[in-house]
Formats: structure tokens, sequence, C-alpha cells
């Protein structure tokens, strides 16, 4: 790898990770394009590592309201009277949302990197999952906000965030399509979706980061590359939250099935190898 596939890397993260179109499968895609290994530990590891720099991103950009939960939620552990906040309970929505895909990435670790590093996977997963994501709009009822959200909510978000393991599902794709499915509204939806993001994303990254620097990856193409995620995610972020407020999230899917029967085509042809 060399800066040039950093800043790339970097730009692809940036851009895919909180949108409904997969930043693993992009990655994966502009890995292959750029001659890279994609089930190399160090690959993979590097890709993990400038996740970093996409939830630094949501980190600033929700930072008054992370702090307020953070904040409420610590005190509410020695002090009763802010147990009924809605911040204190946004804590543990957080919380218990995030472990399912905790347990279930360590117990699977192996065959996530490995034998789910395939662009078959990919082209299947992005055709497959614009189906959950249409059906997902179709029956949505969109009649409760923020202030209805509860323990339920997060867990089923949180069992659907274990599904975006696989390459092309989209985690954003797949939180935002639980909390339509909950009756949610798009915009607290995709909230939930970035809140839960957090530690899961900054978890694998912290997982990932030995891989990553025990390669052949310096560290100053890693920090290019979570910088570049960083500045390009920020961006993505405040657009996807004025978009969601007025368009459904099925204006994602021609896109995705485009991209996956295009890259089955290309797999199918010999033009591109899986792996």
């Amino acid at each position: 790898m060399n800066y040039f596939d950093a800043i790339i890397l970097g730009i692809v993260e940036g851009l895919t990770e909180f949108l409904p179109v997969s930043s693993t499968g992009h990655l994966t895609i502009a890995e292959k394009m750029l001659g890279l290994e994609v089930d190399d530990p160090a690959v993979t590891g590097f890709t993990a590592v400038i996740q970093m720099g996409a939830i630094a991103a949501v980190i600033l950009y929700f930072a008054r309201d992370i702090w307020n939960i953070v904040r409420t939620w610590v005190l509410g552990l020695v002090k009763p009277e802010y147990r009924g906040h809605r911040d204190f309970r946004m804590g543990w929505y957080i919380i218990v949302g995030t472990i399912p895909v905790g347990i279930v990435g360590l117990a699977f670790r192996n065959v996530i990197k490995d034998d789910l590093r395939s662009l078959w996977v990919v082209g299947y997963a992005l055709i497959g999952w614009s189906v959950v994501m249409w059906a997902a709009e179709r029956t949505a009822r969109q009649d409760r906000s923020e202030k209805r959200l509860n323990l339920t909510d997060a867990v089923v978000v949180g069992l659907f965030q274990c599904v975006s393991l696989i390459p092309g599902v989209s985690r954003s794709g797949a939180t935002i399509s639980a909390g339509l499915f909950r009756g949610l509204d798009r915009v607290t939806a995709t909230r939930l979706s970035f809140f839960l993001s957090i530690p899961a994303l900054l978890a694998a990254g912290i997982f990932e980061m030995k891989d990553a620097l025990g390669g052949n990856i310096s560290v100053g193409e890693t920090i290019v590359g979570t910088v570049v995620a960083f500045v390009v995610a920020y961006a993505t972020v405040a657009w996807l939250l004025r978009f969601v407020a007025h368009h459904p999230i099925t204006w994602f899917i021609p896109y995705r099935v485009a991209l996956g029967v295009l890259l089955l085509v290309l797999l199918a042809s010999g033009v591109m190898s899986a792996t």
C-alpha cells in the first residue's frame, strides 16, 4: 500500500460508512481495483482502523448529544433523579444494542475476515439486502420519535447490526431498516444507527490495529487514511441526516442493485477475481 491507496480508501470509507450502500463492500472492491490483497490481515486491519476516522466524525458532529448522554448516564448510576431522563435511557440503549454485534463479531471473527471477504458475497448481499430495505420502507409507520424509543428498539436494531458483518449488507442499511420495521421515524432510526456505530466500530478498530501496524502498511499511511475518512465522513453525516428527513432509503436501492449486478457479471465473466 502507498499514500495514494490510503487516500482513495479513506475517501471510500468516509463516503460509504454511514450511507446504506455498504462501506465494507465498497472498500473490498476498491482494494481489489488498487491491486491489494483483500484477505491480507494488514489490509483488513487498515480498513478497520480508518473506520475510527469516520467514527470520530460522528462523535464530533453529535458531541453535545453524546456529552449529555454520557453525563446523564453516569449521574444516573448514583442519583435516582436522573434515571427517568431520556439521555439516561439512551445510554443504556446504546450499551445493550451494542452487545449482540460484539458477541457475534468475536465469535465469528475468522469467518468474517476470511470466508466472507469475497466479492461474490458482496455482490449477492448488495442485491439481497436491498429487498429488506424496500420492505422496511414499504411497511414503515414512522409514528414514533426519539421520545418514544424503548429498550426493545435498541435490542432489535442491535441484532440487525450483526447482519451488517456480512460485506455488502451495510451497517446503516441494516440498522435504519430495523428502526423502520419498529415504527421509528427515519431521522430517529438514523440517529440511533449513528449512536450504535460508535462503540461497535471503535472496538473493531482498536482490535484490528495490531494487524494494520504489524504488516507492510506504515503508520503514516494509516494516519492519512484515517484523517481523510474523518473529513469526508463528517460531510456525509451532515448530508445524510438532511436527506433522510425528506427522502426514503429506497433511493439508494437502484445504485446497490446496479453495483451488485455489475460485480456479479464481472466475476462470472472472469474479468475480476473474487478474492
